[in-house]
């Protein structure tokens, strides 16, 4: 197969997979364990050198070429662009499509991801914190509503690459303190797109 991806099953590594299964295409999978530290292994620094997943090869790259991919956003794209798939063309939604894109990237994953360490894994509560974390993730949330109100997607009329990367951290609001009942745009979108037969496939045990 022409792609091969080095991923977990976390918020980063499912927006991969999603993406995938959205597009139809075979790919091969290949786990990587964090409790066997394969972030840490030559073979996967050599595709990741942030040490981070997910990770994607491509046997088949532009020209031909292989060509590996690091950074869950980057490989989105590439994935749209390679093809022709959940990122408009038009330059004007292509941009906010893009925008909601680092939304997500610089954002909610970051404080999402701080949010869940500080109340579910950090060795030993630290309210600073919590609050501060917490925070920031129901700004975010209320940020997401708001422009859930104006349009049924991130991007506006259609589902994209924006969508994709968002929804895998969403759908933990239970994380962090949050309820969809507060975020009824929210709630709307994440029952959208959980209906999507590409996103349940992903989900399924087992399914990298």
């Amino acid at each position: 197969m022409a792609l091969d991806l080095h991923s977990a099953g976390t918020p980063n590594g499912k927006k991969i997979t999603i993406m995938l299964k959205e597009l139809g295409v075979d790919y091969s999978y290949h786990k990587i364990s964090f409790a066997e530290n394969d972030q840490f292994k030559p073979e996967f620094l050599a595709i990741s050198p942030n040490n981070k997943i997910p990770a994607l090869v491509d046997s088949e790259g532009p020209g031909g070429a292989p060509i590996s991919l690091f950074e869950s956003g980057a490989i989105l794209i590439y994935l749209a662009e390679k093809y022709g798939r959940f990122l408009p063309e038009d330059p004007v939604k292509r941009i906010v499509t893009l925008q909601w894109l680092m939304f997500q990237m610089g954002g909610v994953g970051p404080f999402f991801g701080q949010a869940n360490h500080f109340r579910r894994f950090a060795p030993e509560e630290v309210p600073y914190g919590i609050k501060r974390y917490t925070d920031e993730a129901h700004r975010l949330y209320r940020v997401m509503d708001k422009r859930l109100g104006e349009a049924p997607y991130l991007a506006g009329a259609d589902y994209t690459i924006a969508d994709i990367a968002t929804y895998p951290w969403v759908r933990l609001y239970d994380w962090h303190g949050i309820t969809l009942d507060e975020i009824p745009n929210v709630k709307r979108w994440t029952e959208a797109i959980e209906a999507r037969p590409a996103v349940q496939a992903a989900y399924e045990p087992d399914v990298g």
